[in-house]
């Protein structure tokens, strides 16, 4: 059995081998190493994906998150509201420009942002939602936008998890995730389903105003070359990562579909056994499966990671402290007890490996050796 791998880039980049070598090559040739035509063509061929008007390369997730809210003219003392069961990202950002977070609980099943939460947080002062699609499923989004119209609030989607996933409303129509509030952002760090080689983002929208706002902050804040009419910052998706993209993107769709052949096999080993809780689905929108993440019950989480380590099973705990736990964030207006559900999961939660390159040998391997602990 080759050596099980959290995310398998090195076997994924082998079966794509030719196709990015080339692509790599002609942008050294070319030395169109910043802003080149790779960039161009894979903006292009995203906004075809997505079904938007506007998508604006950047140079990583987190600057696509704070590009987003600059261009969108939050202030300091503005209030922001998002989850507490996140990566450290989406909150930094709304720190970073003195707006306030304002943190709320998620769904247990879901682990996705809670709706009636974030409407009970709604102040005044409240001038946006982020709703984070966790672990490759939508948000409930008829309820931010419902919620976002009666305030009139912002909605800057954290999709960095999710892309290529699809949310189907209640009205039947669907859209791709990202492309539903104001502003939509993404990452392609490496281990994401759509991944560069380096670091990488993007920010789409369908608000022509708004998407030029965004490609002049992007961009140093010029309108023309050494005319700058913004603060803005350097944050450029380079031609390389770009070409990896353009070759990767043609195959999401497929990666998706393996991602979820191998949660389907996951779900199947740990049905009705009551110290694993398997990821819920939300009916209203697909999943592509970034993570696959348990929830354990009267299983010491800590003696499991440290039998998985024995078996050479790589494994995630994602998140172990909540955003209002962590040292750097801690506010007097929140104490720990004040977000049950996302306690819950920080101190239960356990990732499994999830990537396109998973086989049958390996999986069982897996699944094995998980049963053999929790059923001891």
């Amino acid at each position: 059995m080759k050596q099980i791998r959290m995310v398998d880039l090195h076997t994924q980049y082998g079966n794509i081998k030719p196709e990015i070598d080339t692509a790599i090559q002609e942008i050294v040739d070319s030395t169109a190493f910043i802003n080149g035509p790779a960039v161009g063509r894979f903006q292009e061929n995203l906004e075809k994906y997505l079904g938007i008007r506007h998508v604006i390369p950047c140079a990583n997730g987190t600057d696509a998150l704070q590009v987003a809210m600059m261009a969108l003219g939050l202030q300091p003392g503005d209030e922001v509201i998002t989850t507490s069961f996140t990566f450290i990202a989406t909150v930094e950002v709304i720190a970073l420009l003195r707006l306030t977070p304002v943190l709320v609980d998620v769904d247990p099943d879901t682990f996705n942002i809670d709706p009636e939460a974030i409407r009970r947080a709604v102040t005044p002062k409240t001038k946006a939602i982020v709703p984070v699609h966790l672990f490759g499923q939508c948000v409930d989004m008829d309820a931010i936008l419902e919620i976002a119209r009666e305030y009139d609030l912002f909605v800057i989607e954290d999709t960095a998890q999710a892309i290529g996933a699809e949310y189907y409303f209640k009205d039947g129509s669907k859209a791709q995730a990202g492309t539903i509030g104001h502003v939509g952002c993404t990452s392609f760090f490496p281990s994401k389903n759509l991944g560069c080689y380096g670091d990488g983002g993007a920010i789409f929208t369908n608000d022509d105003g708004l998407a030029e706002q965004l490609r002049i902050i992007v961009n140093h804040g010029m309108t023309v070359r050494y005319y700058h009419d913004m603060v803005g910052v350097n944050s450029r998706l380079d031609s390389i990562q770009a070409a990896v993209l353009n070759v990767k993107l043609k195959y999401l769709d497929q990666y998706a579909m393996a991602r979820r052949k191998v949660a389907a096999i996951y779900n199947e080993a740990f049905k009705d056994n009551p110290k694993l809780k398997t990821p819920v689905e939300f009916n209203r929108s697909n999943h592509v499966y970034h993570q696959y993440t348990l929830v354990i019950r009267d299983v010491d989480r800590d003696a499991l990671q440290q039998h998985l380590a024995s078996k050479d099973i790589p494994f995630g705990i994602y998140y172990p402290v909540p955003m209002h736990m962590q040292k750097a964030y801690l506010d007097p207006r929140y104490k720990k007890g004040d977000f049950p559900v996302t306690e819950m999961l920080a101190s239960t939660v356990i990732s499994l490996p999830m990537h396109t390159e998973l086989d049958e040998e390996q999986l069982e391997y897996i699944t094995e050796t998980v049963l053999e602990f929790v059923n001891q």
